[in-house]
């Protein structure tokens, strides 16, 4: 019989089945609940705004919509490259926000099915893995799935008045 503990993980993980959008962050592939996303469009002209945080790379008027733009890799800490053509910024709504994320590319839109998704593997108590909500399985490869509210979680009031400002 299942401890509580393993019945939760699955609850947890059966709400994780569905349709991802997966992108790639260097040699990592990461998937975003499709829902959340609103519009993958081409890197633009971004403005910077200054004493922010390094990876909040400023705002971009899309289409009259003035929308906050951080660049993932920066925020996972991951080491700074030259944009490319396949650079794109994939648009969110968050928390009822609008936001941009750059990501190095799109790569598909994959359905995962619950048997094919494990939970976050438990690093160790100094290791915060809480913005991951599962580990996808697409033949041999692994897509790390992130809960993006908590990714962005302490950004979020900076994001609002960013969008507040705007209006």
């Amino acid at each position: 019989m299942p401890t509580q503990e393993v019945k939760n993980a699955r609850q947890t993980i059966s709400a994780q089945e569905g349709k991802y959008l997966t992108f790639a962050l260097g040699n990592e592939e990461f998937g975003l609940e499709i829902l959340q996303v609103r519009e993958i469009i081409g890197l633009m002209q971004i403005t910077s705004i200054p004493n922010m945080p390094v990876f909040m790379k400023g705002v971009i008027n899309l289409r009259g919509k003035i929308i906050p733009v951080i660049d993932l890799r920066l925020k996972f800490h991951m080491k700074e490259v030259q944009y490319t053509s396949e650079t794109c910024i994939i648009v969110m709504n968050v928390q009822e926000e609008l936001v941009g994320i750059i990501v190095d590319k799109v790569c598909e839109v994959v359905d995962i099915q619950m048997s094919n998704i494990e939970p976050p593997p438990h690093l160790g108590s100094s290791v915060h893995v809480d913005f991951i909500t599962g580990i996808g399985k697409i033949g041999e490869k692994v897509k790390i799935l992130l809960n993006i509210e908590k990714v962005l979680t302490e950004e979020m009031p900076l994001i609002e008045q960013l969008n507040k400002t705007a209006v």
